[in-house]
């Protein structure tokens, strides 16, 4: 029951992960449909609810798209949990400023990476010209696609995959 439920916008956009708690008070309130029922149902002395999956919102909600907050999970997660420098994967990563704070880099997704702590010493507050290093990949935002934004819930809920694609 503690597993989270996909919100779908009228139109069947994702936009958001809930709770069985609210999901299921959405429901109950007419706010939201039941999609998808793959974990079974509560039984209760007066009525039996379905434990939801996927729901839909009845009225269209205009809300902004999602999108991925820069921060130390987000930079790992797009390197995929690998340095950027010597291409080691590890869980045991620092974010590196590819042009040093203290030359004027940002606090940006095309500055920051993922680096092992041997790497992010080597370079040390010198720029990648004069560390003599190189990226493996070029740092970018990440996308802002559905897909991407919930695939941290895709390996306990497989069944999302098609409601995920194409948004």
């Amino acid at each position: 029951m503690d597993k989270p439920v996909l919100v779908l916008n009228a139109n069947y956009e994702p936009i958001n992960v809930c709770g069985f708690q609210r999901a299921l008070g959405l429901m109950l309130s007419e706010k939201a449909t039941l999609i998808l029922n793959g974990r079974g149902s509560i039984k209760t002395t007066h009525a039996v609810y379905p434990i939801p999956s996927v729901i839909r919102l009845q009225r269209m909600v205009h809300r902004p798209h999602p999108k991925v907050s820069l921060s130390r999970r987000e930079i790992f997660r797009r390197d995929q949990f690998t340095c950027q420098y010597c291409g080691k994967n590890t869980l045991f990563l620092t974010v590196d400023h590819i042009q040093p704070k203290h030359l004027g880099g940002a606090h940006s997704w095309t500055n920051l990476v993922a680096a092992c702590p041997s790497c992010n010493h080597r370079k040390g507050g010198r720029t990648l010209q004069e560390s003599g290093m190189s990226l493996l990949r070029p740092a970018k935002e990440p996308p802002q696609a559905a897909m991407y934004i919930f695939a941290k819930f895709l390996d306990e809920n497989a069944e999302w995959k098609n409601f995920l694609e194409g948004w």
